[in-house]
């Protein structure tokens, strides 16, 4: 029995289906990792900081956002990625030698342009609130036209808090555009300077979130960091882990054994 050409036109067309299907299936790309370098704090993120992806860090002043910023950057260096810091807590001069005291040198990368700081005056921002939301848009184009793969903002409370609802939300929603063009970006924030409505809103936006404590346990004051939402991961997100600054090595996990100790 004959096959119409009405018939033939839609097996053709079947099959043009199933071979981009087919495509789309042998060319999807597994899901890359900035890594930390610290392998105990990678296997807790599942692999690392997902490429691509916003992620949010939120803690109080001292729960070591800057120090797991700067391990980050120190990974990705390592994995040959550009990075870009943008820095309302420190001097480019402050952040080379703090990382360098804690066996975290990249000065050899910053100096051949592997890295690059950029420095905003907070106390210039306090003085001049008003100001808030042109640097916020001017932040954006710095980070659209630049050609770092990652771009670490620490901390961005001090424009957060002046600038308005709107630019502030703008702001996180135009850096999940500039993700799915392939840049990763990690922001922290200090948790209590943000109403619980606009955090929730903020959460809600990132691909990744992570909070940063400090606990007391017995008479000991730990770090700890949550996982609350991370891009990707395998299993239920909600995973804790305690650290402490350490002069060899950065940042230090604690075993939970010692933690209860």
């Amino acid at each position: 029995m004959g096959v119409s050409s009405e018939e033939a036109l839609f097996l053709e067309n079947e099959a043009f289906c199933e071979e981009v299907s087919d495509k789309s299936e042998t060319e999807k790309k597994p899901l890359e990792f900035i890594s930390s370098g610290n392998l105990e704090i990678d296997k807790k993120l599942e692999g690392g900081i997902p490429a691509g992806s916003l992620c949010l860090l939120e803690g109080a002043k001292g729960s070591g956002k800057s120090i797991f910023m700067q391990q980050i950057m120190l990974g990705a260096l390592n994995q040959d990625k550009k990075v870009l810091s943008l820095t309302t807590e420190k001097t480019s001069r402050n952040l080379l030698n703090n990382m360098e005291s804690l066996n975290q040198d990249i000065s050899d990368y910053f100096i051949i342009g592997r890295s690059k700081i950029f420095e905003i005056n907070a106390s210039y921002v306090e003085e001049n609130p008003e100001l808030s939301n042109n640097l916020l848009e001017r932040m954006l184009k710095c980070v659209n036209d630049c050609d770092e793969e990652l771009i670490l903002i620490d901390s961005l409370t001090i424009l957060a808090v002046s600038a308005s609802e709107n630019t502030l939300l703008n702001f996180f929603r135009e850096c999940v555009k500039l993700c799915d063009k392939g840049k990763t970006i990690l922001i922290s924030v200090h948790g209590y300077a943000f109403s619980q409505e606009v955090l929730y809103r903020l959460r809600s936006v990132c691909d990744s979130c992570l909070e940063l404590r400090i606990e007391q346990v017995g008479d000991k004051l730990i770090k700890t960091m949550e996982i609350q939402k991370l891009r990707g991961a395998r299993k239920t997100t909600g995973n804790m882990l305690s650290f402490d600054v350490n002069s060899e090595c950065g940042l230090k996990i604690i075993p939970v054994s010692k933690v209860k100790a």
